[in-house]
Protein backbone atom coordinates (compact mmCIF):
# COMPACT_ATOMS: atom_id res chain seq x y z
CA UNK A 1 0.00 0.00 0.00
CA UNK A 2 1.34 3.11 -0.75
CA UNK A 3 1.68 6.28 1.33
CA UNK A 4 -0.17 9.19 0.86
CA UNK A 5 1.48 12.02 1.05
CA UNK A 6 -0.42 16.23 1.53
CA UNK A 7 1.33 19.44 2.34
CA UNK A 8 -0.59 20.05 5.47
CA UNK A 9 2.03 23.40 6.77
CA UNK A 10 3.30 26.08 5.17
CA UNK A 11 6.26 27.69 6.59
CA UNK A 12 6.99 31.28 5.96
CA UNK A 13 9.63 33.26 7.23
CA UNK A 14 9.57 37.50 7.84
CA UNK A 15 12.28 40.29 8.40
CA UNK A 16 9.36 41.82 10.40
CA UNK A 17 7.18 38.92 12.58
CA UNK A 18 5.17 41.87 14.21
CA UNK A 19 4.49 43.21 10.57
CA UNK A 20 3.72 40.48 9.00
CA UNK A 21 1.27 39.44 11.77
CA UNK A 22 -0.52 42.82 11.54
CA UNK A 23 -0.42 42.68 7.94
CA UNK A 24 -1.92 38.81 7.35
CA UNK A 25 -5.14 40.16 9.70
CA UNK A 26 -5.67 43.15 8.22
CA UNK A 27 -5.33 42.44 4.51
CA UNK A 28 -7.07 38.23 4.98
CA UNK A 29 -8.66 38.53 8.27
CA UNK A 30 -6.37 35.80 9.68
CA UNK A 31 -5.36 35.37 13.31
CA UNK A 32 -2.15 35.51 14.65
CA UNK A 33 -1.52 32.12 17.01
CA UNK A 34 1.50 32.90 19.54
CA UNK A 35 3.86 30.42 19.81
CA UNK A 36 7.12 31.96 21.26
CA UNK A 37 9.48 34.65 20.75
CA UNK A 38 10.15 34.15 16.88
CA UNK A 39 7.92 32.15 15.67
CA UNK A 40 4.11 32.63 15.13
CA UNK A 41 1.04 30.79 13.25
CA UNK A 42 -2.02 31.99 11.22
CA UNK A 43 -5.02 30.83 12.08
CA UNK A 44 -8.23 30.42 8.93
CA UNK A 45 -5.58 30.18 5.88
CA UNK A 46 -6.98 27.40 4.78
CA UNK A 47 -3.60 25.43 5.96
CA UNK A 48 -2.07 25.68 8.48
CA UNK A 49 0.83 28.26 8.28
CA UNK A 50 3.53 29.15 10.53
CA UNK A 51 5.78 32.17 10.40
CA UNK A 52 9.30 32.70 11.85
CA UNK A 53 11.55 35.22 12.31
CA UNK A 54 14.50 36.18 10.14
CA UNK A 55 17.18 38.45 9.15
CA UNK A 56 14.86 39.14 6.11
CA UNK A 57 12.27 36.79 4.43
CA UNK A 58 13.78 33.67 2.36
CA UNK A 59 11.00 32.72 -0.02
CA UNK A 60 11.63 30.03 -2.00
CA UNK A 61 7.83 29.37 -2.63
CA UNK A 62 4.99 31.70 -3.97
CA UNK A 63 1.73 30.92 -1.70
CA UNK A 64 -1.28 31.61 -3.90
CA UNK A 65 -4.26 32.54 -1.91
CA UNK A 66 -8.13 32.33 -3.53
CA UNK A 67 -10.62 34.92 -3.32
CA UNK A 68 -13.97 35.42 -5.23
CA UNK A 69 -13.08 39.38 -5.70
CA UNK A 70 -9.58 40.18 -7.34
CA UNK A 71 -9.92 43.96 -7.01
CA UNK A 72 -11.47 43.87 -3.75
CA UNK A 73 -8.12 41.52 -2.38
CA UNK A 74 -6.21 44.49 -3.83
CA UNK A 75 -7.31 47.00 -2.41
CA UNK A 76 -7.10 45.17 0.99
CA UNK A 77 -3.60 43.97 0.10
CA UNK A 78 -2.78 47.62 -0.56
CA UNK A 79 -4.47 49.35 2.38
CA UNK A 80 -3.23 46.94 5.13
CA UNK A 81 0.39 47.91 3.97
CA UNK A 82 1.13 44.87 0.92
CA UNK A 83 3.45 46.28 -2.26
CA UNK A 84 1.99 44.96 -5.70
CA UNK A 85 4.89 43.78 -7.01
CA UNK A 86 2.88 42.66 -10.35
CA UNK A 87 -0.01 44.04 -11.34
CA UNK A 88 -3.29 41.28 -12.22
CA UNK A 89 -2.65 39.67 -15.47
CA UNK A 90 -4.94 37.01 -17.02
CA UNK A 91 -3.33 33.40 -17.20
CA UNK A 92 -5.60 30.34 -18.53
CA UNK A 93 -8.12 29.76 -16.42
CA UNK A 94 -7.84 32.87 -13.87
CA UNK A 95 -6.12 36.30 -12.98
CA UNK A 96 -3.86 37.00 -10.47
CA UNK A 97 -1.64 39.51 -9.11
CA UNK A 98 1.60 39.31 -6.84
CA UNK A 99 2.13 41.51 -3.23
CA UNK A 100 4.99 41.57 -1.06
CA UNK A 101 3.73 41.95 2.41
CA UNK A 102 5.56 43.93 5.31
CA UNK A 103 7.58 41.03 6.38
CA UNK A 104 9.26 40.73 3.11
CA UNK A 105 7.21 37.29 1.76
CA UNK A 106 5.89 37.63 -1.69
CA UNK A 107 2.88 35.95 -2.09
CA UNK A 108 -0.22 36.14 -4.70
CA UNK A 109 -4.09 36.23 -5.22
CA UNK A 110 -6.05 34.79 -7.91
CA UNK A 111 -9.35 33.81 -8.85
CA UNK A 112 -10.58 31.35 -11.27
CA UNK A 113 -11.94 32.87 -14.47
CA UNK A 114 -13.95 29.09 -15.57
Amino acid sequence: MANSYKIDYLELTSGNLAESSRFFAAAFGWNKIDYGPGYSGVADAGIDVGVAQAEKALNPLLPVIRTQDLEAARAQVVAAGGTITTEPFDFPGGRRFHFREPGGNELAVWIATE
